[in-house]
């Protein structure tokens, strides 16, 4: 609950905190910390703030007269990371720069820190079951330790201060401009490059639309019943693979070129081209369960799959 209708959103220049933004404005005065200052804003009500995510940032102005942090930044996922210590890399924006933040909010008066963090924190493959709040946190990556890791130390924090804490850990989120893994597929689809992935049609995934999460984190900004817990969001409908890859054909009027191929082909493939995380989330399960999200703010999915679908594609 804001009530001098100010918040901090960081990542402001991303695919989240960017569309965050626009649409919080429509109700707050948001602050909006970018990395540099050639970001456009849409709103009067949006004031950008110039920062980064180091662990030495000053951000005492950008927290003057702020109650609520929504942070979106961070470091994420690098194709060909050429790092020679991915999670030291990771670590310094997503652990110690996130955790810097929070302690910096907790000393200025912020009253709730909505942290977004991943549903990689569970794992990468959730097998024939599905993950939960309760789910035992089996974080496999270097990204997905450093976001643990700065769930644990917010933890901390609010304990140490009293400042309250909301984690929402997201599957893939997808909307229009998506980059990443969904932008990838929705190309190669538009390409009408054949895909191997036909009798990948028993696996299960979770996704999430831009617009279901930004509703999600307004409902969390002006409840109290997120204080102090952890929130998984989907659409509340899990597709296999090939359904996916049929459903976005059929929005965009393409026919899909799909064949059969064997996993273990489909993964040499994937590795030789460059996207063997693509095709590695593409042929396993990830589910979520969304059932204490709605029964403890009573959030309910905007739009459903085909919906969010139709807007991610930018289709009237």
């Amino acid at each position: 609950m804001v009530l001098n209708n100010s918040i901090l959103i960081t990542g402001a220049s991303g695919f989240i905190g960017g569309a965050l933004c626009d649409q919080l404005s429509k109700k707050y005065q948001i602050k909006a910390q970018v990395r540099r200052g050639t970001v456009k804003v849409s709103s009067e009500n949006i004031e950008l703030v110039i920062g980064d995510l180091s662990k030495s940032f000053n951000w005492n102005k950008a927290l003057d007269g702020i109650e609520v942090v929504v942070h979106c930044a961070a470091r994420v996922h690098v194709l060909n990371d050429a790092s020679s210590d991915p999670l030291a890399d990771f670590r310094g924006v997503n652990t110690f720069g996130t955790l810097s933040l929070a302690a910096q909010a907790a000393t200025s008066g912020v009253k709730h820190f909505i942290y977004l963090s991943s549903i990689s924190v569970n794992g990468v493959d959730s097998g024939d079951s599905t993950f939960t709040v309760n789910s035992e946190p089996n974080p496999l990556t270097p990204y997905a330790i450093s976001k643990y890791e700065a769930e644990l130390g917010l933890w901390r924090i609010s304990r140490e201060t009293g400042m309250n804490i909301t984690i929402i850990r997201p599957p893939l989120v997808y909307g229009a401009g998506a980059p990443g893994n969904f932008g990838v597929l929705i190309k190669l689809i538009k390409l009408g490059v054949p895909l191997p992935f036909k009798s990948v049609d028993n696996n299960r995934r979770s996704y999430v639309s831009l617009i279901n999460l930004i509703d999600l984190i307004g409902l969390c900004i002006d409840s109290e019943k997120s204080f102090n817990k952890i929130f998984l969001v989907s659409d509340g409908e899990d597709l296999s693979t090939a359904e996916l890859i049929r459903k976005v054909g059929v929005h965009l009027k393409k026919r899909t070129k799909l064949f059969s191929m064997n996993s273990n082909l489909i993964q040499m493939v994937g590795y030789f081209f460059g996207h063997e995380a693509l095709v590695n989330r593409l042929l396993s399960n990830l589910q979520v369960d969304i059932t204490k999200t709605y029964s403890d703010l009573g959030w309910r999915p905007k739009l459903s799959f085909d919906e969010g679908l139709r807007s991610a594609l930018d289709l009237k």
